[in-house]
């Protein structure tokens, strides 16, 4: 036990020293459980993704629909709120920067905000240039297996840092909805759940933007 403790310390000196490691965190190797309300059945003969709002034409994928997009994978840093950090994540999933660079969405003009909706109603606002990001995914699988229901199966939004890139706005891990069902693009920004509930608009980990 005590040199897990230690071994833990070191490698979070590591990161801090490399400059991966935010101001206010620390790290873990375990894959923490955080959410609002209870974990949703999926139904992959019912469940549907839709697009809709600021954009020249809604889409609707069925899940069928949904796994035959252009995939990604990423490796990347994830940090939440509540103060942990976990570091070389491996996602893979579905980049939304690369479906509207393929003109797949059409985001209209007037569109700055992206809201994430998932399941019960619960909703995630970010900016548009966030959500266009590289380090924005749609995303199926964690570490290369399926993502555990409790960790947002079948579709969650993940935003992280990809190392090295400084250059990407990087919020805490809230701004990835889990259990995702719809992208939503607005002219005028919506706050979410957490948002409307006293946690930070911008939620940047940098600037440790944990309240508002």
């Amino acid at each position: 036990m005590l040199s897990s403790f230690f071994n833990r310390k070191l490698q979070e000196n590591t990161k801090r020293d490399e400059g991966r490691l935010p101001p206010g965190q620390a790290l873990t190797n375990k894959f923490p459980v955080l959410h609002y309300g209870p974990v949703p059945h999926f139904n992959p003969a019912t469940w549907d993704l839709r697009v809709f709002g600021e954009v020249v034409q809604d889409v609707r994928w069925t899940w069928d629909e949904f796994n035959q997009l252009p995939r990604t994978r990423l490796t990347m840093d994830i940090h939440c709120v509540t103060r942990w950090s976990k570091f070389d994540t491996v996602w893979e999933g579905v980049s939304l920067g690369a479906l509207v660079k393929a003109g797949v969405i059409k985001p209209r003009p007037q569109a700055h905000y992206v809201v994430q909706h998932a399941e019960y109603g619960y909703t995630t606002n970010i900016p548009l240039e966030v959500a266009l990001a590289e380090n924005f995914l749609l995303a199926t699988h964690f570490n290369g297996e399926p993502i555990t229901p409790e960790h947002g199966y079948p579709l969650r939004g993940v935003i992280g840092l990809i190392s090295g890139r400084r250059d990407l706005k990087v919020p805490y891990l809230w701004k990835g909805a889990k259990w995702l069902r719809g992208i939503e693009f607005l002219a005028e920004d919506a706050p979410g759940f957490w948002e409307r509930a006293g946690y930070h608009n911008e939620a940047d980990v940098w600037k440790e933007e944990r309240f508002s």
